[in-house]
């Protein structure tokens, strides 16, 4: 008999058993995951093709994406809503906790940095653009493997580690919970469900047959861009990067993941393959900057949204993974590219050229080419024609589940945390919400 059992061993589950065993070691804890341990978590997608049996290593196992780059922002302005849910000082507050944390297991190793600029906000604001600001802790994928697995071996005496488990059924009877899985029955006092985006169709299985209705669901889909590497210094030159908001009464469209001197690699989600960004100080870098325009929508169900998704970029995909590419000179005036070995910008990702706008739905095109207006205004120069844009990236959000403001469900003793909540969509609001949650099951 377990007093907690947590559902996924990702940011927001490891957070909340690692807090859970430091202030309450009394506590009987037991963590599931569908995924291995962190030193045996291998794949070689990045180099070639992915090379797992079942769930992929890149995504699932202990830590879950927090061994991936790394990026801890640490602001109320994005990556979620726990600011409104618990208020938005007490975020603050833990996600301090996260960075001493990290820090204590050697993140100190990796300058934290501001995006803060009022100077550079003002004029944004001049131009219709919103800047976002964040203090950054970006690990990379070295150290922040080295730190979760510390992290590990620390928590491994304290509580039960069940992994490469599949959870079939959870029931509720008399008070208590029993957890059926490929590695026999478990039961618990309390269960947290903290399965990130990785688990969406598993919770959706789960939730349904617990009683428990999904609702509204975001989607955010947008073209990755590479550009000149010095396209930004007239930004750039207080921060390593910066997140620009642009919204009209038709749509917002926010940068996300900006990459100064990185690559652009494949992402593979959900079946679907995309562009997506990576910092320098993981490969060779490259002489350009890359980030994604995303603009999100929202869905009736997660049903839906998947739909769309796959609609969308399972249809550029072609069943081959396929990316398109082309670039903005080329877009503006109407034509197709056919090859980009001439121009100032050197592609860093081998994708097709072509015409984005018979590939990618309107939308995204027209917020792209509204914010390059807006920010030629912001840093006082045209963007470079040769700009690569490839189409399209996507950012994934579980539906919305009501919890209250301790994340417990509608069934008591049921929780959800982290990103399968719909509250969190970073690392370090995922991992605040583990700390959160940890005071209040001990309180």
């Amino acid at each position: 008999m377990c007093d907690v059992t947590i559902i996924g061993a990702g940011v927001s589950g490891v957070f909340l058993a690692y807090t859970l065993a430091k202030e309450h070691p009394d506590l009987n804890i037991h963590v599931i995951d569908k995924g291995k341990p962190l030193a045996e978590r291998t794949c070689g997608l990045q180099q070639e093709a992915c090379t797992c049996e079942g769930p992929c290593d890149r995504y699932v196992g202990f830590a879950g994406l927090g061994k991936s780059e790394g990026k801890f922002n640490y602001t109320n302005d994005f990556g979620g809503q726990l600011g409104r849910k618990i208020g938005e000082k007490g975020t603050l507050a833990l996600m301090d906790e996260v960075d001493d944390l990290l820090c204590s297991y050697g993140g100190d190793v990796v300058e934290k940095y501001s995006t803060k600029n009022e100077k550079l906000s003002k004029k944004a604001a001049e131009h219709s653009l919103r800047v976002f600001s964040t203090e950054v802790r970006h690990l990379g994928t070295r150290v922040a493997r080295r730190i979760f697995q510390c992290m590990y071996e620390d928590m491994y005496e304290q509580m039960t580690f069940t992994f490469k488990a599949d959870v079939t059924r959870v029931t509720k009877e008399e008070g208590l919970f029993s957890i059926d899985t490929s590695h026999g029955r478990f039961q618990s006092r309390k269960v947290v469900f903290a399965t990130g985006m990785s688990g969406s169709d598993w919770l959706k299985s789960m939730l349904a047959e617990l009683g428990l209705k999904a609702g509204e669901t975001r989607l955010d889909l947008g073209v990755r861009v590479e550009m000149r590497g010095n396209q930004f210094d007239a930004i750039l030159q207080e921060t390593f990067e910066t997140k620009l908001h642009y919204i009209t009464d038709r749509f917002s469209a926010t940068t996300y993941c900006m990459n100064p001197r990185g690559r652009i690699i494949r992402k593979y989600q959900h079946g679907l393959v995309m562009p997506d960004g990576q910092n320098q100080n993981e490969e060779e870098p490259s002489q350009n900057l890359n980030f994604t325009l995303f603009v999100p929508r929202y869905f009736k169900n997660q049903t839906e949204a998947m739909a769309e998704a796959h609609h969308v970029i399972g249809g550029i995909n072609q069943g081959t993974g396929r990316i398109v590419a082309q670039k903005l000179g080329d877009l503006l005036v109407g034509k197709p590219s056919d090859h980009f070995s001439e121009g100032v910008i050197h592609p860093s990702l081998e994708a097709e050229a072509g015409d984005l706008r018979k590939e990618v739905p309107s939308v995204y095109i027209e917020a792209l080419l509204e914010f390059f207006e807006a920010l030629e205004g912001l840093l006082g120069e045209e963007i470079d024609r040769d700009t690569i844009l490839y189409g399209v990236d996507s950012k994934f959000y579980e539906a919305k589940i009501f919890t209250d403001e301790h994340f417990e469900t509608e069934l008591s003793g049921l929780y959800l945390i982290g990103d399968c909540s719909g509250e969190t969509h970073s690392l370090s609001q995922a991992a605040a919400s583990g700390i959160y949650l940890a005071r209040r099951i001990i309180a």
